[in-house]
């Protein structure tokens, strides 16, 4: 075993695009959806845009199972995440070992656009109204359609590649 000094999981090309988006940092959301069977993506590149309809955007993993059920049911639950949601969101994430699957480890109520983290105070529904390939994601723009605005008491945010607590 050799150690070494450096970070074991640093890019050895130095990509300062990369480095600018991690320095920007956001809010964590769980985004979930129904169809054939449940998925779920933990996502922090988006934007709310205020406006009639207002929308609601953001950046997914094109390879994603959310992805795929998002464009095929065209609805879903975007809800905010607290500090204590961090293990979860690295279950979305797929980072996290999740036994039984990433929806086993929570309770989730079913609602008209997918199913919601129960413990999730802020949740929006929403409907899928365009997508498109930006760089190599996913750009999604969805209508708010239903927005619940609960206590905001710890919220989990995310920022150069760790959790923070706001």
């Amino acid at each position: 075993m050799t150690i070494h000094d450096d970070h074991p999981f640093a890019d050895a090309a130095d990509d300062p695009v990369r480095r600018l988006r991690g320095r920007l940092g956001g809010a964590v959301t769980l985004w979930t959806a129904a169809g054939s069977r449940p998925a779920g993506l933990t996502v922090t590149s988006l934007m709310v845009a205020a406006g009639d309809p207002a929308s609601v955007l953001a950046l997914l993993d094109p390879d994603s199972d959310f992805a795929d059920t998002l464009t095929s049911t065209g609805t879903a639950v975007v809800q905010l995440l607290s500090w204590r949601h961090r293990e979860l969101a690295e279950q979305f994430a797929g980072l996290f070992p999740a036994p039984g699957g990433a929806f086993a480890q929570a309770a989730f109520d079913d609602t008209d656009w997918g199913p919601r983290l129960a413990s999730a105070p802020t949740w929006a529904g929403v409907r899928l109204t365009d997508a498109r390939e930006v760089g190599w994601s996913s750009l999604v723009t969805c209508t708010l359609e239903h927005v619940v605005v609960g206590e905001d008491d710890d919220p989990l945010l995310h920022r150069r590649g760790r959790f923070a607590r706001g």
